[in-house]
């Protein structure tokens, strides 16, 4: 076999958090260990020297990658100390800027050097937004307490559509649009290469509807239950702060959808209907357990982060600590303006909505190019592997 490794490639791998991937020397612990190998797949340990031998299309197109949790089991009893966990963590970084579109936004978002960029793209765009709906002032306490922060981009007389809404649409829409479409590009890539790599068939296809029945739906639930997470023994934490979190984004996004139709829809015949929900409102409850699940499901991922740092010797990544700083200031930002908002201080309050504005943009701009990606690469990888076992993937 002639092997033409990436040297490029193992250089990025190290700098993500895989600098102990030349301790290895194929024992085959991780494999034995690992909840998820199987027979015939000795996961991780062919992706481990995969790694070594800088064979980077072998291990992008390898769905067990994206199906590692980085439980740590296979770290922890690695007699070398090469962090195979790492290794695959490191992996996947490399995975979401190679798959990530466009480009120079996905390159961007791999390292720390990007990061005043990272933050200036959505405060320069929110602020100029601000300027442009003439509605940069600070409001009294009266009209604080009355709309809360439904005017933060003013108000006009027309009825059907609200201008807060119109801007904050214009701005939000474009940026998680531009999301789903580079993850939509990254994700038909990836399997295209994995189906490649596999060898499936592609003679026969399901319909759309077959796909998801059989094989997204039972993924979706798989990855909302944990059933995986659970497998793990070492660090079986991480499911107290994984869920909650994930269950947080269930909860805010439905109550968004409650808040536009509330306004937007409902409000618009009858006008009663329009101004901050109420503090005993259903969706407000939701909202704010919501928030606290976030915060909570992110300190317990922040604890157990810098508990590995400490003990483990994990190396500290701007891939790690980027989401983790990300949904913090979500979270942070949210809450706090909420707060400000009940003591009736309006131009504290001003100011953290507009950073909790600039967090949620951050969000949705560079979903497929941080951490958070793995939510969607990971679907696909659970997805592709319960496509490859059926009839439609074989010859």
């Amino acid at each position: 076999m002639n092997v033409q490794p990436d040297l490029e490639f193992i250089r990025s791998l190290k700098e993500a958090g895989g600098d102990t991937l030349k301790k290895c020397y194929q024992c085959a612990t991780c494999s034995v260990t690992c909840p998820l190998s199987k027979d015939g797949s000795p996961f991780p340990r062919k992706e481990m020297i995969w790694s070594q031998w800088g064979l980077k299309e072998k291990l992008l197109a390898d769905p067990d990658v994206f199906l590692c949790h980085q439980c740590g089991d296979c770290t922890t009893n690695c007699p070398r100390g090469a962090k195979p966990g790492d290794v695959l963590g490191a992996i996947r970084a490399y995975a979401y800027t190679f798959y990530g579109w466009p480009a120079p936004l996905a390159k961007l978002a791999s390292s720390a050097k990007g990061l005043p960029m990272l933050i200036g793209i959505p405060v320069v765009v929110i602020f100029i937004m601000w300027m442009i709906s003439g509605a940069m002032h600070i409001p009294t306490s009266e009209q604080f307490a009355d709309h809360g922060y439904q005017q933060f981009f003013g108000h006009w007389g027309f009825k059907w559509y609200a201008k807060n809404i119109f801007f904050i649409v214009l701005i939000m829409v474009p940026s998680l649009g531009l999301g789903l479409f580079s993850a939509y590009k990254g994700i038909t890539k990836m399997w295209k290469t994995m189906a490649e790599n596999e060898g499936v068939s592609t003679e026969y296809r399901p319909s759309a509807v077959q796909f998801v029945k059989e094989f997204l739906w039972p993924s979706l639930i798989e990855i909302v239950n944990h059933d995986r997470f659970k497998e793990c023994t070492d660090n079986r934490d991480r499911v107290r702060g994984h869920q909650p979190l994930m269950l947080a984004f269930i909860g805010l996004f439905i109550v968004t959808c409650w808040s536009l139709l509330k306004n937007d829809v409902i409000g618009l015949i009858w006008p009663s209907w329009h101004g901050p929900m109420l503090l005993m409102d259903p969706f407000k409850i939701l909202a704010n357990v919501s928030a606290v699940a976030l915060l909570f499901g992110i300190a317990v991922l922040w604890s157990n982060r810098k508990k590995a740092e400490k003990e483990q010797d994990t190396k500290a990544t701007f891939y790690d600590w980027f989401l983790i700083w990300e949904i913090t200031a979500v979270g942070v930002t949210g809450l706090g303006a909420e707060l400000l908002r009940w003591a009736g201080a309006p131009t504290l309050g001003y100011i953290v909505y507009f950073l909790h504005l600039v967090s949620i943009m951050m969000l949705f701009l560079y979903l497929p190019y941080t951490k958070l990606a793995h939510l969607i690469y990971r679907t696909t990888a659970y997805s592709f592997e319960k496509y490859r076992e059926s009839a439609f993937a074989k010859k």
